[in-house]
């Protein structure tokens, strides 16, 4: 069984122990003193991980990892902002506001011609065979 390591909440590359689950059942106080310490434990039931035992620190520690800071989201808008305040963002906005019906869908036709999806060659491939077919019926 491939269990994996992580950095705690202190900095220390810690390698996540296979703990039963019985055995946690049995011994709950001493697999969660080697938890507060700095450890991790993987629950395993049949030798197959199901859940892991973390302290709070390295919990806390991981939840902020995943949420980004107020100053990250306001420096992602400010260049969102900045993109669209741009000279060319600009004009393009202008002109699509300035734009007539007709060369708003001519507009529509030409970006639609560029990603036209191909034919799936699953399609292709049962018409041929029911050309096939009729072919030899015929």
């Amino acid at each position: 069984m491939d269990i994996p390591r992580f950095r705690n909440a202190r900095g220390e590359l810690v390698e996540v122990e296979a703990v039963a689950a019985t055995r946690l059942k049995n011994e709950p106080g001493t697999i969660i003193e080697k938890v507060i310490t700095g450890g991790a434990v993987a629950i395993t039931r049949h030798d197959a991980p199901k859940a892991v035992l973390l302290s709070y620190d390295d919990y806390v520690s991981l939840a902020r990892a995943r949420e980004p800071s107020l100053g990250a989201l306001a420096a992602e808008f400010d260049s969102l902002l900045a993109s669209m305040q741009a000279p060319g963002a600009r004009k393009a906005v202008a002109s699509a506001f300035d734009a007539t019906p007709a060369q708003l869908g001519a507009a529509a036709v030409r970006e639609a011609a560029k990603s036209k999806p191909r034919a799936r060659p699953r399609a292709v491939a049962a018409r041929a065979v029911k050309r096939r077919k009729a072919a030899k019926a015929g």
